[in-house]
């Protein structure tokens, strides 16, 4: 099974536990696109609805696409109340519809898993002109120097899974990479901006959450439980709650 598809498996703890975004981020793509109830909008890879609801509420035409069938249905039931909203299911690759339909294009930590020579050209197309490009991550972070439950956890990591490569924190400087693709693909006006929050989790929750990440879900079941209950266990022993710092990076860009 494609790592993108493992999502599919667990829609009701996925909608659970993944992060939602900030409003200030979403104020920022409502206020950069101007988006409202007379233009029209696509959603790449809505999963089960995180980063949804605040551009619906702009009374806007959303069309989301989805892969997975059965987050495909989630979020169509999700969202049922909306007359303005509607879920395809299929890849984007596949996705047709006519050139220069939409004011705005966004994709909530999705955009990733499209093969770089479609997404950026595609959307392209598929934008009106002055219409908007909105790309957004978030990046969890646990690891703190000073904090003995983290250095624990990474100590646990180290065991289970050696070859795996360090958990670096989020660095500015990635945003580089993005805006230079932007640029690349005949996009102007692009801008970058960061938000942060921090959560946190008990041994239990924070189990729940790793069991939304494609990587964790596909390792191997030994190695999976084995993960799990030690992380458990130092989380429980060490203070009884987790904390997890998330860096949200968002790019906006305008089709001339």
């Amino acid at each position: 099974m494609e790592l993108r598809l493992t999502f599919n498996e667990d829609e009701v703890n996925y909608d659970k536990w993944r992060p939602t975004y900030v409003p200030e981020l979403f104020d920022e793509i409502i206020r950069y696109s101007g988006i409202n109830e007379t233009k029209q909008a696509l959603e790449i890879g809505i999963g089960t609805g995180q980063a949804t609801l605040p551009i619906l509420q702009t009374k806007c035409k959303l069309s989301a696409i989805e892969p997975g069938d059965r987050l495909a249905e989630f979020s169509r039931q999700k969202f049922a109340a909306y007359p303005n909203f509607e879920v395809i299911q299929g890849d984007y690759e596949q996705f047709i519809s006519n050139s220069n339909t939409y004011d705005l294009i966004y994709s909530a930590t999705a955009f990733h898993w499209i093969p770089k020579e479609i997404s950026y050209s595609k959307t392209y197309d598929l934008l009106k002109s002055g219409g908007v490009l909105a790309l957004f991550w978030n990046h969890p972070f646990v690891n703190r120097i000073d904090d003995p439950l983290h250095q624990e956890i990474r100590k646990i990591y180290n065991k289970y899974r050696p070859s795996n490569r360090p958990i670096i924190e989020f660095d500015i400087k990635d945003c580089t990479t993005i805006m230079d693709d932007l640029q690349q693909n005949g996009f102007r006006h692009s801008l970058s901006k960061l938000f942060y929050q921090t959560r946190t989790f008990t041994a239990e929750s924070y189990v729940a959450l790793l069991n939304s990440y494609s990587d964790h879900r596909a390792l191997p079941k030994q190695v999976k439980d084995g993960l799990e209950k030690e992380i458990s266990s130092a989380i429980n022993c060490l203070g009884g709650s987790l904390k997890v710092y998330d860096t949200m990076d968002l790019y906006l860009a305008q089709k001339p």
